[in-house]
């Protein structure tokens, strides 16, 4: 006889009615739409975390890339006709260097503030490691391929470098120092770099230090303009500085200081680090961050103009020459009016690619997931979890994503269908950050079980509690589970066995931020020990909606 095991995949295979056909990118969010629809926006344009974004535009198009630390795929591609309605369209790193020392979690690590320049026909990204130093990758089409990133410099402590082609043909670029890895920080530097730009060949030269005025200046950008160098760069912390301007005539200096915004009588706290863009007509436009804790690091659009050549970022009431961040603006002049759009959330599973907004915790494994249109699933198969974990934070194959704004609920439909053989397999949804919570399904001796898993303070290695719920079935089960954000990143769990009716738990959790990132919530599917045969999840879907 056939085991129920094996009947489940064949289930599958013969009964499926669902349509192949490739996942659509053109949905848009049912939480979050910064287009008013009626000529302005409303701020945060990117209400999800996409920390220090920089931008550019290439004739019509404005592409943006942000931090990814471990998370994988890394280096998001963003893109937009108007700066206000954003796609995400792909991913510049599908591996992270080393390999093998990212097949381990390294949460907070890998991929800091990076940039990207458009030059000669090339799209270049200088993408920052600060335990390994500043590599650079090259793509004539923005969706790749890419090339195999160049370590333009190694060394610790190496972050947020932009280049910079001069009109004499010279290359140059600037950056800073993490002081955790490097033992300094709060200053900038400027090197330069062989034509290519693939090679550092001055040992540079400091041309601010901001420990007097400007403490953690940090994540400078390079532009010119009427003879001026200009670097743009965030100083007084993430979540409580400023937006300050440098210029010269030389690029190695001396440089004249301005601050050009601040948070001023705005909700919008430490309003910095981006990008300076234009549109064809000529207006001037700032891209930056805003830190919101839990939620991540949100992505603002502001005004700008050139005054006495200096820019003045958002809306300068009192005529200082500093502004302060907008809540609702006048949308870009761009020419057209395009369509909503925001980056995807919600996943039906029937297509042959993985939606672009999951990421996994460490380098993946190809035996963790595989899409079958022919039954419109994420089939997730279990992996061990490391000898080393301590808990669930530890655990690579963990499949995230961004929160997409400050209430929402995210519920996904799955059949867990374990190896009998093997006790303790795992498959659930969980919110992840430095403390977590699941809601999961475990295979027991005596059946499969629903059950609630805290791990406060998870990333100080503290091991998980485990809350039994109830008894849901012997063999292969099928449930809808919920997670429901509110305000305060409170997170109420629940779950549904006939995809109607949702009983929440009498529990609920506070989301914490990640190691420099927001909260994320995902899916997993784990087991305790080696198998020939693993045990698996099928997921139906994953959607975002509306409390």
């Amino acid at each position: 006889m056939r085991s129920t095991f094996a009947l489940a995949i064949i289930a599958c295979l013969s009964t499926s009615t669902v349509p192949v056909h490739a996942q659509s990118g053109a949905a848009v969010s049912k939480v979050w739409v910064a287009d008013n629809g009626n000529g302005t926006y409303k701020n945060p344009v990117i209400d999800a975390d996409y920390s220090d974004p920089d931008a550019i535009r290439v004739g019509e198009d404005y592409y943006m890339i942000a931090s990814s630390f471990d998370a994988i795929p890394g280096l998001p591609i963003l893109h937009s006709k108007d700066l206000v309605n954003w796609t995400l369209i792909g991913h510049a790193l599908h591996r992270q260097l080393p390999f093998d020392h990212f097949s381990k979690t390294q949460h907070g690590n890998g991929v800091w503030a990076p940039a990207i320049r458009y030059h000669k026909g090339e799209f270049y990204i200088y993408s920052p490691d600060p335990d390994f130093g500043i590599y650079v990758i090259k793509a004539k089409n923005i969706r790749g391929p890419w090339s195999e990133p160049i370590l333009v410099e190694g060394g610790k402590g190496l972050i947020d470098p932009c280049p910079f082609w001069d009109e004499d043909g010279k290359v140059y670029l600037t950056h800073a120092y993490a002081g955790s890895r490097a033992g300094i920080k709060s200053v900038i530097v400027v090197k330069e770099m062989n034509a290519e730009g693939t090679r550092v060949t001055s040992t540079g030269k400091l041309v601010y230090d901001g420990h007097a005025t400007d403490p953690t200046i940090e994540g400078p950008k390079v532009y010119k303009r009427n003879g001026y160098y200009y670097l743009f760069a965030p100083a007084g912390g993430v979540s409580t500085g400023w937006q300050l301007v440098l210029r010269s005539k030389n690029i190695y200096g001396p440089y004249e200081r301005k601050v050009v915004m601040d948070q001023g009588s705005t909700p919008i706290n430490g309003p910095h680090q981006g990008a300076w863009v234009n549109t064809p007509g000529g207006e001037d436009w700032f891209l930056h961050f805003q830190d919101k804790d839990a939620y991540g690091r949100v992505v603002h659009l502001q005004p700008m103009k050139w005054v006495n050549n200096w820019p003045v970022i958002g809306v300068d009431k009192d005529g200082d020459g500093k502004g302060e961040p907008v809540l609702v603006y006048k949308k870009p002049a761009v020419g057209k009016t395009y369509p909503v759009a925001t980056p995807a959330d919600s996943d039906e599973f029937n297509g042959r690619l993985l939606g672009l907004q999951w990421q996994w915790q460490a380098n993946p494994k190809a035996t963790w997931s595989f899409l079958d249109p022919s039954c419109g699933v994420l089939r997730l198969y279990s992996d061990k979890i490391p000898d080393s974990a301590r808990n669930l934070w530890e655990v690579p194959n963990v499949l995230l994503q961004k929160w997409p704004t400050q209430t929402f609920d995210m519920t996904t439909r799955l059949t867990f269908t374990p190896n009998p053989k093997l006790e303790n397999e795992k498959a659930g949804l969980v919110v992840m950050g430095l403390s977590y919570a699941a809601i999961s399904l475990k295979n027991k001796k005596d059946g499969i079980w629903l059950v609630y898993n805290t791990c406060k303070d998870a990333a100080k290695g503290t091991a998980e509690t485990e809350k039994v719920l109830t008894r849901l079935g012997d063999s292969s089960v099928t449930v809808t589970l919920r997670v429901r954000v509110l305000p305060g990143a409170i997170c109420r769990f629940g779950y549904s066995t006939d995809g109607n009716s949702f009983t929440d738990l009498d529990t609920d959790f506070q989301a914490e931020p990640g190691r420099w990132i927001g909260a994320k919530t995902g899916l997993y599917c784990t087991r305790p020990g080696q198998t020939n045969d693993a045990g698996f999840a099928d997921v139906d879907w994953f959607r975002v909606t509306k409390p």
